[in-house]
């Protein structure tokens, strides 16, 4: 396929399969590992696009099922694609819509043409969702970075669906491949199924490596399967993947798995988490997460993180965002501004400890910091970080 990206590995950890890219896309440079918060119809909730700029953001997400419904694909090409839309200048990833199947899936009907939605907004209109129609949209969105449709299931399914998805979505990517108008200035990725079964990611992974897509997703995961589990098919799906293209693992945001599959060689990571936990009144700090709804921040006058140079944490103390939280919606305004904030700073520190090949010993003090004693941390990151010569416990 045409790429319209170039990549290059920058550094590499000498113990650990952890690297780090400089991916150049069309709408600028992408430091890898990346955390790509996700604006689903064009916005992060409770944050602009010029304060996801100011933050330092390179990519977000948008997603091409929502922006399908609203504004609709006629809207996005009066205005010129989703970049004009919300008026962001950096770079955009779109999720094909996939994923809806299995968010949405009690108002999905899915066939080998594509799937059928109900919408959730009046629960009559319908969408037929095809590799084609799903591929016009992203088109018309502009984005950077695509994903191809692909038949997504729980990852907890298991039985013959599993290989019916995972062999569904090897022929959608062609479909996807050959409806792909603009492979000069957007890149299709393709996205590896196949579930928990090893031998079917292995399948998976050897079709879609022969349509040489600019890029490959882990998909399928982050669903409440087993952890560990979880890790071994990221390990597996990073070490039969190019070396020479970055590896995306879709749906991953937790501090513990962004330093773990940072170690097993992923490059790119997308989340709801920070903005969603953050309208729950949680804040994110490398101590773990607090709840600053609780009574007991009432009176607490430090800063959210004392070494986090965000809006939240330079200009208000726990206290106010405290009373914000449970009385204004700006409280959760504050906090998810903060909450992207420590997903970028975390993945700076993780490239950081890259180039400077003190990767180990950082994900160590990361474990320890967050998790406070080796007791409580958890059973499959110490076996995944084992599985490349990181020993937490040593």
């Amino acid at each position: 396929m045409k790429s319209a990206l170039t990549w290059e590995i920058i550094a590499k950890c000498s113990t650990s399969k952890a690297r780090v890219g400089k991916l150049i896309l069309p709408h600028g440079p992408v430091d890898t590992p990346v955390f790509m918060p996700v604006g689903t119809q064009g916005t992060l909730k409770g944050i602009t696009p010029k304060q996801l700029e100011e933050l330092g953001c390179q990519i977000m997400l948008n997603n091409t099922y929502h922006l399908g419904l609203k504004p609709s694909q006629e809207l996005l090409e009066q205005i010129g694609g989703s970049h004009n839309f919300q008026n962001w200048n950096r770079n955009l990833l779109t999720d094909s819509g996939g994923f809806q199947m299995v968010s949405l899936l009690k108002l999905a009907k899915i066939t080998e043409q594509g799937v059928e939605f109900q919408s959730p907004h009046d629960n009559e209109s319908t969408m037929l969702l095809t590799p084609e129609h799903s591929i016009s949209l992203q088109n018309s969105i502009g984005a950077d970075i695509i994903m191809q449709l692909d038949d997504v299931v729980s990852s907890v399914t298991t039985g013959p669906r599993v290989e019916e998805a995972m062999d569904r979505s090897i022929r959608w990517l062609d479909r996807c491949i050959s409806a792909h108008k603009k492979p000069d200035s957007q890149n299709l990725f393709a996205i590896i199924q196949g579930g928990l079964d090893m031998d079917l990611r292995k399948k998976c992974v050897e079709e879609m490596v022969l349509r040489d897509t600019p890029g490959y997703a882990i998909g399928g995961l982050s669903g409440g399967e087993e952890k560990d589990i979880f890790w071994r098919v990221v390990t597996l799906c990073t070490d039969l993947l190019p070396k020479n293209k970055p590896i995306y693992c879709m749906g991953i945001g937790y501090t513990e798995d962004l330093v773990v599959c940072s170690a097993l060689g992923v490059d790119m990571y997308d989340c709801v988490f920070p903005t969603r936990t953050a309208r729950f009144g949680n804040a994110l700090t490398s101590k773990g997460s607090l709840n600053l709804k609780s009574v007991k921040f009432s009176k607490d006058f430090q800063p959210i993180e004392k070494d986090c140079d965000c809006v939240a944490c330079k200009s208000y103390t726990r206290s106010y965002i405290h009373l914000q939280t449970t009385k204004e919606t700006v409280g959760c305004h504050l906090i998810s501004l903060h909450n992207v904030a420590y997903q970028l700073r975390l993945m700076r520190n993780i490239r950081q400890a890259i180039i400077e090949d003190r990767f180990p010993s950082f994900v160590k003090q990361t474990f320890k910091d967050f998790f406070g004693s080796e007791e409580k941390y958890p059973v499959w990151a110490i076996n995944a970080l084992k599985s490349v010569n990181i020993d937490l416990l040593s």
